[in-house]
């Protein structure tokens, strides 16, 4: 049984698009991540060192998103995935990635849903 720590509505400006033009233009990306992990000792002992601190989580996520270029909103899904899974001791974790009105007027957002376990990234 894993447990999930939920870091939701996270708006970071990436540099995403197919085009070298729309890469330029960082836009905000919407991001919700669930990071599995047994949290019953957390729970109990109610310390932060017996858990994964979302802070941190974050930190590796604005990197990920800030710092590298995407062409697609599945690259920037899997980068995340698989830095938050190398950076600390968790089980799986699932990225939605959302791109505000990729088609203006047309289309609310589009995105992707990606899950990465332990041993996706062995």
């Amino acid at each position: 049984m894993s447990d999930v720590i939920l870091l939701e509505g996270i708006q970071i400006p990436a540099a995403l698009g197919v085009t070298a033009g729309e890469r330029r233009v960082r836009r905000p990306v919407t991001l919700d991540l669930e990071v599995g992990l047994d949290l019953r000792d957390a729970g109990r002992v109610d310390r932060i060192r017996r858990t994964v601190h979302y802070k941190r989580v974050f930190e590796v996520v604005d990197d990920v998103a800030a710092n590298q270029e995407h062409q697609l909103v599945e690259a920037l899904g899997d980068r995340i995935a698989r830095a938050v899974l190398s950076k600390f001791d968790v089980d799986f974790v699932t990225v939605t990635v959302r791109k505000p009105t990729p088609i203006a007027g047309v289309l609310q957002y589009a995105g992707v849903r990606i899950t990465r376990t332990r041993e996706d990234v062995s």
